[in-house]
């Protein structure tokens, strides 16, 4: 065995006893019969999408908690078909390797918790009340296609585009005090074990980089860069809009030109770019695509 594979196999070991000691039953873990407290916000308000735009002036202290309210719902809703299409990705990971490496038995770990997440974000969707926020159907059927095409280094690209957004906004939501006791409870449950799932991606991602085809490498900068703008924008639905009484062509358009919008999309991805700039992803003419997600200053 090589010395790059001694290195993944020991990250997974040290992986899974870390999954041992620090898992969660959300089911069990939260309080799901717990009243929401009147006058607390369901997200930071400096990370709703209008915050800091002239719409969102015009608006009710009322009105601005509802629609983090419903911005909430749709990242738990979006969360759910992120982890879908990551729990995909992983078993198609596995399907060639060595099922009693401790690279792939912390794989189905990682599985398991990404089960447990789409169950409490769907489950956190019923208790706000809200509609289940989809992506469009476009979105939708290029979330299909790029979990189909994908190449194992694109998939860990993917992984990590998905989890270090919300992971980012989601360290920032569970100690502040504004927010929702059970939105703190979710959120915290997340960073708790997506750190581990980061760790994981990261290294084998870069280590893809370093043995994957040359196609692969040249594909996966590309279709990177499709996933992130993909991604990026699928993160709120235009109809929380609505659901709060705003003109959603409107709002969405407030929210796309905000200049604080688009710095806390650049500062949510910050670490994130700067690994993939360190690995090479950003090579040649795929550096255009990643800039117009939004994501790469």
């Amino acid at each position: 065995m090589d010395a790059t594979l001694i290195d993944r196999e020991k990250t997974a070991e040290r992986l899974l006893a870390a999954s041992a000691k620090h898992s969660f039953d959300p089911d069990t873990e939260l309080d799901w019969e717990a009243p929401f407290e009147e006058g607390r916000w369901f997200w930071p308000p400096e990370l709703v999408s209008l915050y800091d735009t002239p719409l969102w002036r015009t608006m009710s202290p009322e009105q601005q908690i509802e629609l983090s309210k419903h911005e909430a719902a749709s990242l738990c809703s979006v969360g759910v078909w992120f982890e879908t299409i990551l729990m995909q990705l992983l078993l198609r990971h596995t399907y060639d390797l060595e099922p009693t490496s401790a690279h792939v038995r912390y794989a189905l770990t990682e599985i398991a918790d990404e089960c447990r997440h789409s169950k409490m974000f769907a489950r956190a969707v019923t208790k706000m009340g809200t509609p289940t926020y989809r992506p469009s159907r476009l979105d939708h059927a290029l979330g299909r296609a790029i979990k189909t095409i994908s190449t194992t280094p694109g998939s860990f690209t993917g992984t990590l585009l998905a989890e270090e957004i919300l992971d980012w906004m989601q360290r920032l939501t569970f100690p502040d005090e504004r927010i929702q006791p059970f939105v703190r409870g979710v959120t915290r449950i997340h960073v708790v074990e997506e750190a581990r799932h980061i760790r994981y991606a990261r290294e084998e991602l870069r280590r893809q980089m370093t043995v994957a085809p040359r196609w692969e490498v040249a594909f996966t900068r590309t279709s990177g860069g499709q996933a992130a703008r993909v991604i990026a924008r699928s993160l709120i639905s235009p109809q929380v809009y609505a659901a709060v009484g705003l003109d959603p062509r409107q709002a969405a358009e407030a929210a796309r030109t905000s200049p604080h919008r688009q710095d806390v999309m650049r500062q949510s991805a910050k670490r994130l770019m700067d690994f993939f700039e360190e690995i090479g992803m950003f090579r040649g003419p795929s550096r255009r695509l990643w800039k117009a997600s939004g994501l790469l200053g």
